[in-house]
Order: C-alpha cells, then structure tokens, then sequence
C-alpha cells in the first residue's frame, strides 16, 4: 500500500514541476513554443505506466488554473485545452513496459525506440487537443491569412515538433547517463495500472 502511495505523490510532484517548467521563457516569436513540462512528464510515464501518468496529467492541466495560466475564451475551449489536453501526454506511458523490458536485457536499440516512441505518442496527443481548439476557438485569430484548420495545424504542429525533439534529446541523454531513472527502486510493475 505504501509504494501504492508513493506513485501518487511522485505523480503530484511531477505535475508540479511540469508547470513550473511551463514558467520557463520557451517562446519562439509569438506565438511557437517548446513545452519543457511534457519532458518529466514523460519521463514519469516511462517509469509508472500510462494510469500514474495519466492522473499526473490532469493535476498538470488542473494547476494551471490557480496560477493564473489559463487563456479563457469560452468553457469548452478551457475544457478541451486544460482538463482533456493535459492528460493525453501520460499516453507515453503505454511504453514503459517495453522500456523496462528493453532496459532489463540492456538492449540499448530497444530502449531508445521505446523513448522515442513515447515521446512522439504523448506529446502529438496531447496537442492534438490544442489543435481541435486551435481549430475551433482560435481559428478566428488566423494569421497570414490561414485557414482556421492551417493556421492551428502550423501553430500547434510546430510547437509540438519542438516539443517533441527537445524532449527526444533530453530523455535520450537521461536513459544514457541515468538509466536508473526509469525504473523505480520499489519495482511497482507498469502492468498493475
């Protein structure tokens, strides 16, 4: 039950570093950015499964809200890109068993394939819900005269492009030099969520 515990607490803890990264000046003009909080986020995911990563995701979306980074323009577009979009980037967790595995025979080939799965799987999801919003709520701010459904697939593809390569190098180097972060110490398996 302890160990039960300690991945909802380090679930807690990653969501609050994950915004806290978010505070970061990540921006790239005015309107691309690099989400630095996809990458322990993953990470997490990596090491708990795709259940602690998921419930880790939605405090993320949930702690945006007491600390004034919500950009409001209707409640289902709040919904969409908060509570839905945020959870969707623990779906790198559906890798960690086969990280684990990979890591548990030492085969580097594999493990980094994982990683690099993981890493394209939770944060193209994740903002595929801001690209629905991008679509339906920020359309009408398109600039360069974009289409609505152009201009969020530019905006919000882009960011995750970047997102997804600074994650990708990150965790690489992580797995290379500390691979022992991916596999907790308490052994709670990734297939009991």
């Amino acid at each position: 039950m302890r160990s039960n515990i300690n991945v909802w607490v380090e679930g807690t803890i990653i969501a609050a570093l994950s915004i806290l990264l978010s505070f970061l000046p990540t921006g790239m003009g005015t309107t691309f950015t690099v989400s630095l909080g996809q990458i322990p986020m993953i990470v997490y995911a990596l090491r708990r499964g795709t259940k602690p990563a998921l419930f880790a995701g939605i405090i993320w979306g949930f702690l945006h809200f007491p600390l004034g980074q919500v950009i409001y323009l209707s409640i289902a577009q709040v919904l969409i890109e908060y509570i839905v979009a945020y959870p969707f980037a623990g779906l790198a967790g559906l890798f960690a068993a086969r990280l684990h595995r990979a890591l548990d025979r030492k085969n580097d080939g594999q493990a980094r394939v994982a990683i690099v799965s993981a890493c394209l799987v939770g944060t193209f999801a994740r903002f595929f819900w801001h690209f629905v919003a991008g679509y339906i709520f920020w359309g009408q701010y398109a600039m360069w005269g974009l289409s609505p459904v152009i201009y969020s697939l530019v905006i919000n593809g882009t960011s995750a492009l970047l997102t997804t390569f600074a994650a990708i190098v990150i965790l690489l180097i992580l797995e290379k030099v500390f691979p022992r972060l991916f596999t907790p110490k308490d052994q709670m398996s990734v297939s009991n969520y």
